[in-house]
């Protein structure tokens, strides 16, 4: 494709997406493949201002994970263990009391709870973690349980999803995280995650998940052998979705990190693969709201840089995060407000302090109420 045919083609879809127009397949591939990352940039903040102005979001929270051993071996993950491996470790309930506490003294809105499927743990261990947090603090948001995690639960209960997701909201769910969807295309999931949850039980439960009035974030895992084309199935995919129940709050790309992985002989990707995905997520995910740049996986510059490709959230504080720190991320593990708001205020914007689902946070010192939703255009 020459330079001049390149141009016309990206104008036209520039156009398009100036007109408030659907992309294409074809486009997304060609915004993947062959754009020009300037000017795809330049497209995706022309979205993103439109949406969210100068305003970049941020939360206050923390992670539990409360067991890595995992009966899965997928083989782009550094943090699962075996039973009787020395790093192995399993939580309990006076261990996530206390992280419940530390997260209450520190002024959390939200505690991320995600972790191994432990294949001596029933089905009510997984309940009751839910149910210790919200007895220990009853304001935190528990965002918990991965679409691959309900799955495991359905197949250790033999119950469909809409009885495991109402069991969890009656111990205190409050939303899903969006881990999990990895690539929905089914041969680089076998080569990467074989034995998981299938593409379509991922998108069920997030789809009965949005009947039951939760909300839910949504993710892709780039930068390993997947090719642009699984990439924009991906996105499309989620896109249907979210056509169908409007539950989908985020999208979340997440950065390969190759490090103590199956997967050692991959380079992890480049800043320039960041950046576009990022941008092309925001360009095809027209009913989106938000794109996350999350910076435990980008690096805190490359999720500076990001706010100006497309994204408008930088997550939060993200206090105990180990699966991605197991990979190698080589980013803090946590960050304080008063470094989000640096990082948001170096990259031009505004932060505003959200909690987990997109409403207004004000604060004073570790006490905080949450106020009306934030304003999307």
């Amino acid at each position: 494709m020459d330079s001049t045919s390149s141009d016309s083609r990206f104008q036209e879809i520039a156009r398009r997406v100036e007109a408030g127009q659907r992309l294409s397949f074809d486009d997304g591939l060609y915004l993947d493949q062959h754009a020009d990352l300037m000017s795809l940039g330049a497209l995706a903040h022309q979205v993103r201002v439109r949406r969210h102005g100068n305003v970049a979001y941020y939360n206050t929270n923390v992670h539990l994970n409360p067991t890595n051993v995992c009966v899965y071996r997928c083989t782009f993950c550094a943090f699962r263990s075996d039973l009787k491996a020395e790093k192995s470790y399993v939580f309990s309930d006076s261990m996530i009391r206390e992280r419940v506490l530390e997260a209450k003294s520190q002024g959390a809105t939200e505690i991320h709870v995600v972790g191994g499927l432990h294949h001596q743990r029933k089905f009510d261990w997984y309940v009751d973690i839910v149910r210790v947090i919200h007895e220990t603090w009853p304001e935190i948001h528990i965002k918990a349980w991965t679409g691959v995690e309900i799955n495991w639960f359905a197949h250790l209960t033999k119950k469909p999803y809409k009885w495991i997701l109402e069991q969890l909201i009656d111990a205190g769910l409050g939303s899903l995280p969006g881990g999990g969807a990895e690539i929905f295309d089914t041969e680089i999931r076998a080569k990467i995650c074989e034995h998981k949850a299938d593409p379509d039980s991922w998108l069920d439960i997030h789809r009965t998940a949005h009947e039951l009035g939760l909300r839910s974030n949504a993710t892709m895992l780039y930068g390993h052998i997947e090719e642009a084309r699984h990439r924009i199935d991906h996105l499309l995919r989620l896109r249907d979705l979210q056509d169908q129940t409007g539950g989908f709050q985020t999208f979340i790309p997440l950065a390969f990190h190759p490090e103590n992985t199956g997967m050692t002989h991959i380079k992890k990707p480049t800043c320039h693969q960041d950046l576009r995905t990022m941008a092309v997520a925001r360009l095809m995910l027209d009913n989106f709201d938000h794109i996350k740049a999350y910076w435990i996986m980008l690096g805190e510059e490359t999720a500076q840089v990001a706010l100006g490709f497309g994204a408008d959230d930088i997550d939060g504080t993200v206090v105990h995060e180990i699966i991605y720190h197991d990979a190698g991320a080589k980013t803090p593990e946590g960050l304080t407000v008063g470094e989000l708001h640096r990082l948001i205020r170096e990259a031009g914007c505004e932060p505003v302090e959200r909690d987990t689902l997109y409403r207004r946070v004000y604060r004073d010192g570790a006490e905080w109420r949450v106020g009306e939703p934030v304003l999307v255009g």
